[in-house]
């Protein structure tokens, strides 16, 4: 194995994958905004889901499903009923 070899066929390879990369990377960034909004909506206090995606402009089911992901993994916490709808507060990293 030739080191040089090696170094050209990671290049090939990752020109041949570059479509699938640039999409990888475009879907973080938009993964991390959506979450950033979320966030920053919960800064200011417990909210629904409606009224998450109202304020940052997101559809309800998007909402819905990024901030089950955040319940999940203990980044948002679930409050009491306000109607219909369950609130969600950010958790704190001391709390975590």
């Amino acid at each position: 194995m030739n080191p040089k070899t090696d170094k050209d066929d990671l290049k090939q390879l990752r020109e041949a994958r570059k479509p699938q990369i640039d999409r990888a990377k475009n879907l973080i960034k938009t993964q991390a905004a959506l979450i950033k909004a979320i966030r920053l909506q919960l800064e200011s206090g417990a909210k629904t889901v409606p009224q998450i995606a109202a304020a940052a402009g997101l559809e309800t089911a998007q909402v819905l499903l990024y901030v089950s992901g955040l319940r999940k993994y203990g980044a948002v916490a679930e409050g009491p009923k306000d109607g219909d709808y369950y609130t969600y507060t950010l958790v704190s990293q001391k709390d975590a």
